[in-house]
């Protein structure tokens, strides 16, 4: 299963090819700038989303992740579990204390992530024009490393695609056009502004439990004409209920067009495989947005569980 990823992308893809010759480096934000739109998050954009709560819900958006949970290309997630120098029921100490541990051996990159700017380029060229000479390394990140993203607080954006498409689950290979996503903005009685955190709900993730193979071969979503879009609204993150955000396979056979727009382009960060159908369901439209990630020093992406209060 964990290779279903990369084989349905294989499969759907031609050769590379260059999204467009436009200049997109050096950054807006500077030359050398590493954290990209989290530049647009302010104190003030907290407490205006502040008011957006009205009722105090909260809504985890992250997913359990384990070891059989479908990743990209050959990534996975092992845990082992120890109770180290107390084999055959040995305690520690006077008092008997006992205790147990964990050790992870895997993947970053697997289950509600978010992508850092270092994490997905154009013909070798990431965020603010950095090539892998400049910033990466085997033992961690040298530029653009997660631990250096800020807390991201602030107004969250549900766009319910499926909703607008009057299904439960939007299908694989299907693409939001540009046309779309703006009526869903305006089906939702909302503006973008500057600081806004955007969650896609296509109904995708829920395909995850019974159709594992199938979720991990394809998804619905958005290619580089939205993304240039929501990124010049000045959002700080874009994310869905899918594992990667784009769609797959695209029609046109590119790849990950989108992810090239926010990240390298935009430096607008990525969460994938987020849990938006309590959102859905309870038909929310804008709430109080907050994610703190690990900060793992040197390290392109992160697990993460993003709370929603409204």
């Amino acid at each position: 299963m964990k290779t279903v990823i990369m084989a349905a992308l294989l499969a759907a893809s031609p050769a590379f090819a260059q999204t467009d010759d436009a200049p997109w480096y050096p950054s807006t934000y500077g030359a050398e700038d590493e954290i990209g739109a989290a530049n647009l998050l302010t104190p003030e954009n907290v407490l205006s989303a502040k008011d957006l709560i009205t009722t105090g819900k909260t809504y985890a958006l992250g997913v359990p992740v384990g070891r059989n949970t479908p990743g990209f290309g050959s990534r996975e997630l092992d845990f082992t579990i120890m109770m180290p120098g107390q084999e055959g029921g040995r305690t520690l100490g006077s008092n008997a204390m006992s205790y147990v541990d964990d050790m992870i051996v895997g993947w970053v990159g697997l289950g509600s992530q978010i992508d850092g700017l270092g994490h997905l380029g154009i013909d070798n060229h990431f965020y603010n024009g950095n090539t892998p000479e400049d910033y990466v390394a085997t033992t961690g990140l040298t530029k653009m490393g997660i631990h250096n993203v800020p807390p991201i607080v602030g107004r969250g954006v549900l766009l319910d695609m499926a909703k607008l498409r009057g299904t439960d689950v939007v299908a694989e290979g299907e693409l939001f056009t540009l046309e779309e996503v703006q009526q869903a903005v305006s089906d939702a009685g909302l503006t973008l502004s500057s600081g806004d955190i955007v969650l896609f709900h296509t109904g995708w993730l829920s395909v995850l439990e019974d159709e594992p193979q199938r979720f991990a071969g394809g998804e619905p979503g958005i290619d580089a004409t939205s993304a240039a879009w929501l990124a010049e609204q000045g959002v700080v993150a874009v994310g869905a209920d899918t594992w990667g955000l784009d769609v797959v396979p695209h029609p046109d056979g590119t790849l990950f067009t989108a992810h090239q727009e926010l990240l390298a382009k935009n430096g607008v960060y990525i969460l994938e495989v987020m849990d938006t159908s309590g959102l859905a369901a309870d038909g929310v439209t804008d709430f109080f947005f907050v994610l703190g990630q690990p900060r793992f020093e040197g390290a392109v992406q992160a697990f993460i569980n993003p709370i929603a209060i409204k």
